[in-house]
């Protein structure tokens, strides 16, 4: 009784905010069903590493000696040393992508980079409110709307903010569906949302789509060197679900490696997310900074589709610039469903989906650019 009575005593109030936002993470993945797949271990995992004396981190216990808590040793063995988790999510996610819509239209990789305007905006403010150039970096990366990317761009960099730039990375992925029609609402009107964009799809043959991962991850290389890792996991992915002769590993990696590594990935972060280095004012600012790069992100991709309009002959709706961020596919759906709301004669859905692929591969090349010259930068 004793010791229980000294375990309560010993609770800080950090502790408590932490539990609460744990709470938080749960009751959005259960109730409002936003992102469960990982906010539910986030939050989980936040309360499980700031028990007092918690056993899932490493500690010294007299007459025991050290201990080795499994949180801390999956954090130190599939992040800190070789960011193995990021990376292998990225092959179920490329098993998932279907680059047809994008193939069948070209021109959409031109908001998968466009919509990455996020991303600099972020790590600018950043550095003006005063991190320090690895953690800026760290920050905008956020505007990746891509978590995996976040959390391997932060660790890379050491950044002491990785539990809140992956909470906020993936709080505001699950929120896309509110972020964005808000951010596309301020910079469009009623006439431009209901343009209409009939779709009639080229024929893109299997030979192309096979092509295509081995190509893009060349360019990547060649481009951005940094970004290789991220680029080729997610284009093997893709190539294994192209192949044609890989079905059963196809679908192993959609399903069962992709739901592994992201119930792992989801409580192995929580480490980063003990109370004396999570709550804090610069936690806030990050949180700030995060809301306000998703929001630049769906308005650069929004704009770059009107300057494209000053130009083409057939019109481009602006919502499908706001597609390009790589919260794939939420924003697709975003988009088509404003589209239907204007107009319910307007489907937008596959011009979406091409731009919003477009991200994914937008997300990974600007976080391995971003890797590139701040390491030469430093």
């Amino acid at each position: 009784m004793e010791f229980l009575y000294s375990g309560i005593m010993s609770i800080t109030w950090q502790q408590v905010v932490m539990y609460l936002i744990g709470a938080l993470l749960i009751y959005l993945a259960i109730k409002k069903d936003f992102e469960p797949s990982l906010l539910l271990p986030m939050g989980f995992g936040a309360i499980l590493v700031n028990l007092p004396d918690s056993g899932v981190l490493n500690q010294t216990l007299a007459g025991v000696g050290e201990t080795t808590g499994i949180i801390q040793w999956l954090f130190e063995i599939g992040i800190e040393a070789s960011e193995a988790m990021p990376l292998l999510l990225f092959i179920g996610i490329g098993a998932m992508i279907d680059f047809g819509p994008l193939l069948s239209n070209p021109k959409m990789l031109l908001f998968g980079a466009a919509a990455q305007f996020g991303i600099f905006f972020a790590l600018t403010l950043a550095s003006l409110l005063g991190f320090d150039l690895k953690d800026a970096a760290s920050i905008g990366i956020i505007g990746a709307a891509d978590g995996p990317t976040s959390i391997l761009v932060s660790q890379i960099f050491q950044s002491k903010y990785i539990g809140a730039i992956a909470v906020a990375a993936y709080s505001y992925m699950a929120l896309v569906p509110i972020i964005q029609p808000f951010a596309i609402k301020l910079v469009t009107t009623k006439k431009e949302r209901r343009i209409k964009m009939p779709y009639n799809p080229a024929s893109v043959s299997k030979k192309a789509r096979i092509f295509f991962p081995i190509i893009v991850t060349a360019v990547a290389g060649l481009v951005a060197p940094n970004s290789v890792a991220l680029v080729g996991f997610l284009m093997f992915g893709n190539l294994i679900r192209e192949c044609g002769v890989l079905k059963s590993l196809s679908e192993t990696a959609q399903k069962e490696l992709a739901n592994l590594i992201t119930l792992l990935l989801g409580i192995t972060i929580s480490f980063s997310m003990k109370a004396e280095a999570f709550v804090s004012v610069e936690t806030l600012m990050i949180m700030g900074i995060g809301l306000l790069a998703f929001v630049f992100d769906t308005i650069g991709g929004v704009l770059f589709a009107k300057l494209l309009n000053l130009f083409f002959k057939k019109k481009i709706n602006p919502m499908v610039g706001a597609a390009g961020i790589s919260a794939f596919p939420m924003s697709a759906r975003v988009v088509q469903k404003m589209g239907l709301k204007e107009d319910p004669t307007n489907h937008l859905l596959m011009h979406a989906v091409g731009a919003n692929v477009a991200g994914q591969i937008g997300s990974v090349v600007a976080g391995g650019m971003i890797i590139g010259l701040v390491s030469s930068l430093l």
